[in-house]
């Protein structure tokens, strides 16, 4: 699916529409293991995924806590930090070398302030996004290990051949040892 098909998943938007979006386009590239943003920077980027695999998460004195996995066609951002220009409270890494497109805040509001469609659409894409990190909550509330590593194959399988499985566990809040038994014994 190319990135114009992933946007009309949420919110019809003509080629002209499309092509305003991507005029303010600038290519970010990085290396694999590069901190794309660290805990206290501002996120002034938005940042959409042509290649690669990216990961947000938090570190604490015990152990690194994954929130999430970003990779094409989608967007790579930590929210609180773009949406409301404020420090970000936890870090961004390109796991791989990834190729991105980025578009500034001040950018994208210009476009907001210009298009209907355009604002319609970011909002819709948030809604989903919202929604997406509701259901990820319940499940890891209310779903056995086994569970949600189905669930997790079924979304992202591809991931597992990406990821080292110790960011995969601690996604689904399996310790290490348990994620390796059900990667060996459960049918995906």
């Amino acid at each position: 699916m190319n990135f114009l098909e992933y946007l009309r998943q949420f919110h019809p938007i003509d080629d002209s529409e499309y092509t305003q979006l991507t005029s303010f386009f600038k290519r970010r590239d990085f290396k694999k293991g590069e901190l794309i943003i660290c805990a206290g920077e501002i996120q002034r980027e938005l940042y959409f995924v042509n290649k690669g695999v990216q990961m947000s998460f938090v570190d604490t004195a015990q152990k690194q806590h994954v929130v999430a996995f970003t990779y094409p066609p989608n967007i790579c951002a930590i929210p609180e930090s773009f949406l409301f220009q404020k420090p970000a409270p936890y870090n961004l890494i390109s796991l791989t070398a990834s190729e991105c497109e980025a578009i500034t805040f001040t950018e994208l509001n210009m476009l907001f302030d210009r298009s209907q469609t355009m604002e319609r659409l970011f909002r819709k894409m948030t809604e989903a996004f919202l929604v997406g990190v509701i259901s990820r909550h319940i499940e890891l509330h209310t779903l056995t290990i086994e569970e949600r590593f189905k669930s997790f194959t079924r979304q992202s399988k591809h991931l597992l051949q990406l990821v080292p499985h110790k960011y995969i566990a601690s996604y689904l809040g399996i310790d290490p040892t348990n994620f390796s038994k059900l990667y060996n014994s459960v049918k995906i």
